[in-house]
């Protein structure tokens, strides 16, 4: 098949790549561009591992081809942290016990920032409502839910604010 030519904004970044049409995002982001922190996991769309923001939009990047995400902003968990500081959910994860084994947390990480993007004083049951997209099997969503309610409350802020 013949290659084609992308360019992709990923955490600020312009890339500029040769791709076949069917590389899935994920593909694209570990394999092209190198970003190993979005994991791939069920490929079914079900665990959630992949989870990148697109525009600000929690999505499963292995639900979309590349070509899709073309002249939109991608953000995945090594663009949120900013001039070497950890973004306030990074922070209240750490803090709260909330990173798991590692496998799946960028992904959850992601889903919490795009949720906590669009809800501003959530309850303990939207928070569960708006990661649910998101598998853990390593412990209890209790700590990740205290985590998003810290950050949400405003127990955290971004350097400078």
């Amino acid at each position: 098949m013949e290659k084609q030519l992308l360019k992709l904004v990923v955490n600020g970044q312009e890339y500029v790549l040769y791709i076949s049409p069917k590389s899935l995002l994920v593909e694209v982001i570990r394999d092209h561009i190198g970003l190993t922190g979005t994991k791939r996991g069920c490929d079914t769309v079900s665990c959630g591992a992949c989870t990148v923001m697109i525009d600000d939009m929690a999505v499963k990047s292995c639900s979309i081809l590349a070509v899709q995400a073309e002249g939109r902003h991608i953000t995945t968990v090594e663009g949120l942290e900013k001039n070497g500081k950890l973004a306030p959910i990074q922070k209240a994860f750490l803090d709260h016990g909330s990173y798991q084994c590692g496998f799946c947390t960028a992904g959850m990480l992601i889903s919490c920032e795009a949720f906590l993007k669009e809800n501003f004083t959530p309850t303990k049951e939207g928070i569960r409502e708006g990661i649910e997209g998101n598998i853990c099997r390593c412990t209890g969503y209790n700590s990740i839910v205290r985590a998003v309610e810290a950050v949400a409350k405003g127990d955290y802020r971004e350097e400078g604010t």
